[in-house]
């Protein structure tokens, strides 16, 4: 080599310079991202769920998750001081529901479901206190202008295939609630089969119901789906791969 030349390769260390910054770069944005999500749990889908959180990217998943984890669910309807009833399993064969679950009070979602003693799974409860309270009340407010006294159901256990099918329902398993109908505090009855197209504030209630529902459950079938579900809600926590989630 000729005497006072560098073995330096400019553009080797350029190389290995630019590599340096975009690691660090990298380093830092996980950094930030960690921070950011143990600030923001609702986002974050490693992190249980908490009642009290608002909602959020992984609500939806967190809830479904709880469907396969009674320990989890019970757990977080302890923690968010909710008031409820584990109840007997019942059923054999595919129709065991072994997550039954009588939802007795919840400050934050005030209408109970009746007739009284529905008690589907515990993912199904969870799910329906945060519908109520961040998508329900507040449509109910929006577009009627009052708050929903009482949720109006169709059953929830129901030892059955999917109707035109053999693959057994999420009823078979009491992870599902059908939904039919809402009394308003000032009396007022809203219901399905009545008024998804009635075209003023009460069918933009319900549609706004089901467009929020689906932030909440695996799976939402309505009126729009087909006649089976004219009279309606059908919501549900079934474990699907990949996530993948039903709204209809």
């Amino acid at each position: 080599m000729p005497k006072g030349r560098s073995s330096r390769n400019p553009r080797r260390s350029r190389n290995a310079f630019g590599c340096l910054v975009v690691l660090l770069l990298i380093v830092a944005l996980s950094l930030a991202g960690h921070s950011w999500l143990q600030r923001h749990p609702q986002h974050n889908p490693f992190v249980p769920l908490t009642l009290s959180d608002p909602p959020g990217w992984a609500t939806q998943r967190k809830l479904a998750a709880l469907a396969d984890d009674p320990g989890a669910c019970f757990a977080a309807l302890d923690a968010g001081g909710v008031r409820y009833t584990r109840l007997p399993t019942v059923g054999s064969g595919t129709c065991v529901a072994d997550q039954r679950t009588r939802i007795e009070g919840w400050p934050n979602a005030p209408a109970p479901i009746e007739p009284d003693g529905v008690a589907p799974s515990c993912a199904v409860g969870a799910a329906l206190l945060l519908w109520q309270r961040d998508v329900l009340q507040p449509m109910a407010r929006l577009h009627l202008g009052r708050t929903v006294a009482r949720i109006e159901h169709l059953g929830s256990y129901n030892c059955r295939p999917i109707r035109g099918g053999s693959t057994p329902s999420q009823h078979s398993t009491g992870n599902a609630i059908d939904i039919s109908a809402f009394v308003l505090s000032d009396g007022r009855r809203v219901s399905l089969v009545e008024h998804w197209d009635a075209q003023d504030g009460r069918s933009a209630f319900v549609q706004a119901i089901r467009d929020g529902g689906c932030d909440y459950f695996s799976t939402v079938l309505s009126p729009d789906y087909n006649a089976a579900h004219a009279d309606h809600f059908h919501f549900d926590q079934a474990q699907r791969s990949g996530g993948w989630t039903v709204c209809r």
